[in-house]
């Protein structure tokens, strides 16, 4: 077996320039099935961050249409009566479904949200935005910092105070340089005055480019509503989180009358749900980008195969001569497979520092757009690299090999 090695080693080393070739596709499809799950480590980091953000002990609580609204809608619109059809919106979700909430044994705390959008404008600078109207309870959940200001108080929600704390981007975007603490600012037909900056979110974060401001000031002054559209719920013991979504559903069909929970127009949901949820569609799309890199690596088996065909046919009659001189068709299979396993394991290994340099590229531009993502290389995506390689090269370099050991020594030697 050593001689074999060492006789592969020298076969590689004296056509360097085919051998990168050969190893090319195996390079290109172990780095990307690497940077996949480097960067999938990376990303599921920066998901944890978003939950810990938000608290793992939240519950959310979100309104939707009942299937039977839904059902009457699409039949009023298929009679004609799209236009009087244009939308459902629920508005049986109000702050006394939060306040019987907030009475249950395992709840701490709890704050409403709704959203809107309109035209913001401070002095020459104008722009569209989403504002969110948010309980004064919400600082006491979110765990999202200041970079510089103070919250609003639960006195300023109350009376429905035109105070807001804007997003990092919208900030910039509207103050430019200068300080926006104190200044007054538009808000669709409303004066606001700022009173807090949140730090930098992160580009797949929302909440850099929204204003927040007190919900009854969203609610009375610019939405004209008395309802919300999501609730945040904090819990006391996350263990109990299942039976406390539970119980709110029941308060909840108890306060809006529904008998049917087929006919809930809400829905509860643990953080853990909806990271289950995240984690499934997430890992669907990791496969899928995997499969399309085996693909890769596939295409490099075959090219592999018939390189190897090729340096069989170039060493015919060296194999003949090997085969006179006493050597077993077993030496000589093991040289040929060990020299294509040696190629893919060689690719491989660049392939593993090609995929994780990607993959620390790709940190790097996330750590910039200040997104919490943590770079590594899980350990099992380097052993799924070394074993995919040296699969690789033993399937595909089996059969050049056995065709190297079955041939006859008599026509190998007359072979030219």
């Amino acid at each position: 077996m050593f001689l074999a090695f060492k006789q592969s080693i020298k076969a590689l080393r004296a056509n360097p320039g085919r051998t990168a070739l050969t190893m090319l596709g195996i390079i290109i499809g172990i780095g990307t099935v690497i940077l996949v799950l480097s960067a999938g480590a990376g990303f599921r980091s920066l998901i944890d961050a978003q939950v810990a953000t938000l608290g793992s002990d939240t519950v959310f609580i979100q309104v939707r249409v009942p299937p039977t609204t839904k059902n009457r809608a699409a039949s009023s619109s298929q009679s004609g009566l799209s236009s009087v059809f244009t939308g459902v919106i629920i508005t049986s979700f109000k702050q006394r479904d939060l306040d019987d909430i907030k009475k249950l044994p395992n709840v701490i705390n709890d704050y409403g949200i709704v959203t809107g959008q309109t035209v913001v404008v401070y002095r020459d600078n104008k722009k569209s935005a989403i504002y969110y109207g948010a309980g004064a309870e919400r600082f006491e959940i979110d765990k999202t910092k200041l970079a510089k200001g103070r919250f609003w108080t639960q006195s300023e929600d109350n009376g429905g105070a035109n105070v807001a704390i804007l997003g990092d981007t919208i900030a910039k975007d509207l103050f430019g340089q200068d300080d926006p603490l104190g200044k007054l600012f538009r808000l669709g037909t409303q004066n606001f005055q700022v009173i807090g900056v949140y730090t930098p979110q992160g580009a797949l974060s929302e909440s850099d480019n929204i204003v927040f401001i007190p919900i009854t000031t969203a609610q009375k002054k610019l939405l004209g509503i008395d309802y919300m559209l999501v609730g945040i719920v904090e819990l006391q013991d996350v263990n109990k989180a299942d039976s406390t979504v539970e119980q709110i559903k029941i308060l909840l069909r108890r306060n809006h009358s529904i008998t049917d929970p087929v006919k809930d127009d809400f829905t509860v949901q643990t953080q853990a749900q909806a990271l289950e949820t995240f984690n499934v569609i997430f890992d669907g799309i990791t496969y899928l980008l995997i499969a399309i890199a085996a693909i890769s690596l596939i295409v490099g088996g075959v090219g592999i195969m018939n390189i190897m065909y090729v340096v069989v046919t170039e060493r015919t009659a060296e194999i003949g001569l090997k085969k006179a001189l006493g050597a077993r068709e077993s030496d000589i299979l093991n040289e040929f497979l060990m020299e294509a396993v040696l190629v893919t394991l060689l690719g491989g290994v660049v392939g593993i520092g090609f995929g994780a340099f990607l993959g620390w590229v790709v940190s790097v531009v996330a750590s910039n757009a200040h997104l919490a993502w943590t770079y590594s290389v899980p350990l099992y995506a380097i052993i799924l690299g070394f074993g995919v390689s040296a699969t690789i090269g033993i399937f595909f370099g089996v059969f050049p090999a056995r065709s190297a050991a079955r041939m006859d020594p008599i026509e190998a030697l007359r072979y030219e």
